[in-house]
């Protein structure tokens, strides 16, 4: 009645493919690997002898944001895993960022393929890490942990199988797809019916634009917080997971 027309969802949440089997989710992604890369090699390749300044100063903050959350979660021996993290940190926010531009509004992250590939990354590393420390061990405390009853044993194995082999890299992807799929939601929405409010025949509902487009500002806003907690958040949860496989079958028992 309004006169107000909304695409179909599906419009909204697949893009058209620029070639076969490359469409502009592959494209942001390229280009987040692309950008944070330049940024790094141009940083590291800045003079050195004076106080760093620009892209250098950066990519120290950066770094050292990074080495803070391994120190916290894994250790000083987790240090060599910084550069896994950086990476992890810096494309996938890079990724995030795309969802607050006007008309892209998409972040890569917002489609289940690339959370879902960088989380089996994560359960690959700390696995292999896993049984690199702990040899056998790793398996048998992972499926029963420290104090567990030889009668409860088939049911733990069971669960802690299910939980820490087929639910963890999913929980862990799909803890990045929804939160950045939910805002790309709402800033889509808003960014519709600000422009079928502006463009449409009906002058009395023009002035009320205004409002969705308040909302899209502060979404907006939002949403650049959001794609930061959540890259922060993968990142640590994956020095989580490699720190607790680093860890030995004595040092879990003395946790417990």
């Amino acid at each position: 009645m309004l006169g107000l027309e909304f695409p179909e969802i599906n419009e909204v949440i697949r893009w058209v493919d620029l070639f076969p089997t490359f469409n502009k989710i592959g494209l942001i992604a390229c280009a987040a690997a692309l950008v944070g890369t330049v940024v790094f090699l141009l940083a590291g390749n800045a003079d050195s002898s004076v106080a760093p300044k620009g892209l250098r100063n950066l990519a120290e903050i950066v770094v050292e944001f990074i080495e803070g959350l391994i120190m916290e979660t894994i250790g000083r021996d987790g240090l060599k895993w910084t550069p896994h993290m950086l990476s992890f940190f810096v494309f996938i926010y890079l990724c995030n960022l795309p969802g607050i531009i006007p008309v892209v509004y998409m972040p890569a992250t917002a489609r289940m393929a690339i959370p879902l590939f960088l989380a089996i990354v994560v359960w690959v590393i700390y696995n292999a890490v896993g049984i690199k420390h702990q040899k056998v061990g790793y398996i048998t405390h992972m499926l029963w942990p420290p104090g567990v009853p030889i009668f409860m044993k088939p049911l733990v194995g069971l669960i802690e199988f299910v939980s820490n082999i087929l639910l963890r890299p999913f929980a862990l992807a799909i803890r990045l797809f929804a939160n950045m799929l939910a805002g790309h939601m709402l800033l889509v929405t808003f960014a519709i019916l600000t422009e079928e409010l502006i463009i449409g025949d009906s002058v009395v509902l023009k002035p009320v634009a205004i409002l969705p487009f308040f909302m899209l500002l502060f979404i907006t806003a939002f949403e650049v917080l959001v794609g930061f907690l959540q890259a922060y958040i993968f990142t640590i949860l994956a020095c989580v997971f490699i720190g607790s496989s680093m860890a030995s079958h004595d040092e879990h028992a003395e946790a417990h």
